[in-house]
């Protein structure tokens, strides 16, 4: 009658409980990996995005988050004046400017 299976089920729960400091250090730690990998490189690629659009004047060449490639026109207090083409010019907001041509992304940096 010394079957295992038999063994394990009359034991019963472990009585020990867990530590709740310890659930509460690995929460901890998992908050600060998603801190470091997650949110602090989204905040500095933003703060770069807002340090160039408060540096861009007339004649800068940017490209737009749609995709449109074009030259500012015109900087007004929240908006920019982009031309597309010759006669072509959208009024744009400012947050709409994801960089400038022909700089590379980060990613293709390192």
């Amino acid at each position: 009658m010394n079957d295992p299976i038999l063994l394990l089920a009359s034991a019963g729960p472990p009585s020990g409980e867990s530590n709740p400091m310890a659930s509460f250090i690995l929460m901890a730690v998992l908050f600060g990996i998603f801190w470091f990998v997650l949110i602090l490189p989204m905040r500095k690629k933003q703060k770069k995005t807002e340090e160039l659009v408060k540096s861009l004047k007339t004649g800068d060449k940017v490209v737009l988050t749609s995709g449109i490639l074009g030259s500012i026109a015109a900087v007004e207090d929240d908006t920019f004046l982009v031309r597309i083409d010759d006669k072509t010019k959208l009024k744009v907001l400012k947050s709409a400017v994801a960089g400038l041509q022909g700089s590379t992304p980060e990613t293709e940096q390192k």
